[in-house]
């Protein structure tokens, strides 16, 4: 299970380093969030989560695309407006979707996809259907009033919802003490009546035993479960760029966290306790660079999207 779960976490932080790369050449038009740092709370999450589990996303949801089995050249062609992008080169970075595998969506506006989290739970209790429902927000989405609105509704209903906090400590450049009093997220959570838990989000291994947790309690009727998972991202709030020299971080804070990189982590568990060779991993590595360049390749050279089909998808039949 590690040596998988290394792989995807290595396969996310390549794809997200090669967009940061391509990026300043200009093709991509859409804004990128890029969770360079955060891969492991999309992974350990996803681990436990079924193939027909409705997966929701925010802004930064490359990683949790791909997580929860995402196709990568769609996710490409997506990033460069192609008609063989996930969303037909209509939605950008944005606005990835992915129904075959599960990934429901994810929407820009902060907390927009909680409400439909719920729905989805809601329409498959009221059809007696099993599955569960995850979301994921960020620690600026619990100051939106609908996410109370939906862990109040969720826990009076019992509903089967995930709702996964990443609490990277920042809203765009504002820390977390500038915007609410001392408390802590989890306990508003668990203040609307839901099971909660805490857990470092840069260790993976952490990270999928409390969602395995959550998800088999919700799976045998537990109601809905929250996991506030704490990291950092690395990289800018919006763009390819560092932005550490702007000075919203505390001095030491960016290289703290950079000295717990999930990946190398992961990695150092799997050596010490013999696991794999590091020719396992260097294979490993190289395979997915290949699969990476291949979809890139095939997502640059695909075709611009009809303009005649502009108007299409606009409004239910």
């Amino acid at each position: 299970m590690l040596l998988q779960q290394y792989r995807s976490l290595y396969r996310i932080r390549r794809v997200e380093e090669v967009i940061a790369a391509h990026y300043r050449e200009q093709q991509m038009r859409c804004p990128v969030h890029l969770s360079i740092g955060q891969e492991a709370v999309a992974v350990g999450v996803c681990t436990q989560l079924h193939r027909e589990d409705a997966l929701f996303s925010g802004h930064r949801a490359h990683a949790h695309y791909l997580a929860k089995g995402g196709d990568l050249q769609a996710l490409f062609a997506e990033l460069y407006g192609k008609a063989t992008g996930c969303c037909s080169g209509r939605g950008g970075s944005m606005h990835l979707i992915d129904l075959a595998v599960g990934f429901w969506g994810a929407t820009p506006i902060v907390a927009g996809t909680v409400p439909l989290a719920v729905g989805v739970a809601l329409a498959w209790q009221l059809q007696g259907r099993s599955g569960v429902s995850a979301v994921f927000i960020g620690d600026g989405a619990m100051e939106e009033g609908v996410v109370h609105e939906s862990l109040n509704y969720a826990a009076q209903q019992q509903l089967a919802v995930l709702f996964i906090c990443e609490n990277n400590g920042y809203a765009v450049y504002t820390r977390l003490a500038g915007r609410q009093p001392p408390r802590q997220i989890h306990a508003l959570a668990a203040a609307h009546g839901l099971t909660v838990a805490v857990a470092d989000g840069n260790d993976v291994e952490l990270v999928s035993q409390h969602s395995a947790a959550a998800v088999a309690a919700m799976r045998q009727g537990g109601g809905p479960q929250f996991l506030e998972l704490t990291t950092h991202r690395w990289l800018e709030h919006c763009g390819p760029d560092d932005d550490d020299h702007l000075g919203y971080r505390q001095p030491g804070e960016l290289a703290a966290w950079r000295e717990r990189c999930p990946l190398a982590l992961a990695a150092e568990r799997l050596q010490v306790r013999d696991a794999v060779s590091e020719a396992t991993l260097v294979q490993l590595r190289q395979q997915v660079e290949d699969e990476i360049a291949a979809a890139l390749e095939a997502a640059q050279n695909a075709p611009e999207p009809d303009g005649c089909e502009r108007l299409e998808h606009l409004y239910g039949e």
